[in-house]
C-alpha cells in the first residue's frame, strides 16, 4: 500500500537539514588523505565470451589505500573516446560476473562497475575485502559498523572508494574524463548521490531510489531492513541514539544533494517501504542542480521502474552525452 505521504505532499517535501558544522571539511579530509596513496588503477583484460564488449578487471586504491576492484565494459567497435557511466551496486551484492552487466556497453557507452567493500554475498558476489572494518558493537549488516564514531564508519570508506572510482574511469584512455556520469539503486543509489555532492564536476547522476538518505525519518516510518538495522541497534543502545544521529549526518544525501550541481535524473516508488518516497523526496527537493527530473512509480515497491526506469535513464544519457 502507498504508506508514505500523499504524492502532492511529497513533491513539497523540503524537511530542514541537520548538517554537522565541518561536513565539509570532513570530506575535504577524507579525500585529501585518500589522495595521498597513488591511484595506481589497472585494467586487465579478461575473456568473458562476449563477442561485442571487451571487458576488463579493474582495481585501484580508495579509502586509505586499500584494493577495491571492479569490471570496466568497453563497447568492442568504438572511435575515440566515450562517455562513462559508474555504477555502484545494492545493499549486501559485489560486482558479480561480466555479463550480468551489458546494458550501457551495448548503448555504446564505457561503464564502470565497482565492487562493495566487504560485501558481495547477497545477489552478485563479490571479491573487495573491508580491512578498515571496526571492533566495536554492531548489528549484523553494514549500516552500523563503526557508527559510533564518523571516523570509523563504515560508508566513510565507501563513499571515498566511490569517488576514487570515477577517478580511475577518467585515467582511461577510452573515458572522456568531461562525461562521467554515476548511477546506482539503492545503495547504489544513495552512493551515486554522495558522489554527485562530492564531485563537482560530473556529467549527470542517476539516481534509483535511493537508500542513506533521511534516516532519522526512514527509522521512523519503516520496519524494513536495512534502516531496521539501525533500529535494532538503537533500541539495544539506547545511551547512544544521538551520537548515532549524529554520525549519521555526515553521510545523509539530503547533505550531498545540498552540493550536488550535476543534470539528475531520480526514481522513487510510492510502494516502496525499504526507501520511502519521503525520504527520497527530501533529497530530491534539497538537491542543487538545476536540472533535475524525477520519475514516480505509484505501484511499485524497492524494485522501482526497473527496465521501464532503465528506457528512461537511456534517453536522459542520449540528451546528455549527445
Amino acid at each position: 500500500m502507498q504508506f508514505d505521504k500523499p504524492i502532492e505532499e511529497l513533491r513539497g517535501y523540503r524537511p530542514d537539514r541537520t548538517e554537522p558544522g565541518d561536513f565539509d571539511g570532513f570530506w575535504a579530509k577524507t579525500l585529501a588523505g585518500a589522495r595521498t596513496e597513488d591511484l595506481s588503477a589497472s585494467f586487465t583484460p579478461t575473456e568473458a565470451l562476449l563477442a561485442t564488449v571487451e571487458v576488463y578487471d579493474v582495481g585501484f586504491r580508495g579509502f586509505a589505500g586499500q584494493p577495491v576492484r571492479g569490471w570496466l565494459l568497453l563497447p568492442r567497435h568504438r572511435g575515440g573516446r566515450l562517455p562513462c557511466v559508474v555504477e555502484y551496486i545494492g545493499y549486501g551484492g559485489g560486482r558479480g560476473l561480466a555479463h550480468q552487466r551489458l546494458l550501457w556497453s551495448a548503448a555504446g557507452y564505457a561503464h564502470l562497475v565497482m565492487d562493495t567493500r566487504g560485501q558481495g554475498s547477497s545477489g552478485w558476489s563479490g571479491v573487495t575485502a573491508d580491512p578498515g572494518a571496526a571492533g566495536e558493537p554492531q548489528v549484523p549488516g553494514f549500516l552500523t559498523r563503526g557508527i559510533g564514531d564518523p571516523a570509523g564508519y563504515y560508508y566513510r570508506r565507501l563513499f571515498t572508494d566511490a569517488v576514487r572510482a570515477v577517478e580511475a574511469a577518467r585515467s582511461h584512455p577510452s573515458v572522456d574524463p568531461a562525461k562521467v556520469a554515476v548511477h546506482g539503486v539503492s545503495q547504489g543509489g544513495g552512493m551515486a548521490l554522495a558522489v554527485a555532492g562530492l564531485v563537482p564536476d560530473l556529467a549527470g547522476a542517476l539516481i534509483d531510489v535511493p537508500f542513506l538518505c533521511h534516516y532519522r525519518r526512514a527509522t521512523e516510518i519503516t520496519n524494513a531492513s536495512p534502516y531496521a538495522e539501525l533500529v535494532r541497534y538503537c533500541k539495544a543502545h539506547r545511551d547512544q541514539v544521538e551520537q548515532v544521529f549524529a554520525t549519521l549526518s555526515y553521510f545523509d544525501g539530503v547533505n550531498f544533494a545540498a552540493r550536488a550541481q550535476a543534470p539528475a535524473l531520480f526514481s522513487t516508488a510510492l510502494m516502496d517501504d525499504v526507501c520511502p518516497p519521503s525520504t527520497v523526496f527530501a533529497a530530491y527537493n534539497h538537491y542543487a542542480g538545476r536540472s533535475k527530473d524525477i520519475a514516480v512509480w505509484p505501484y511499485n515497491g524497492h524494485e522501482g521502474g526497473e527496465a521501464f526506469q532503465q528506457q528512461r535513464q537511456l534517453r536522459f544519457c542520449r540528451e546528455l552525452f549527445g
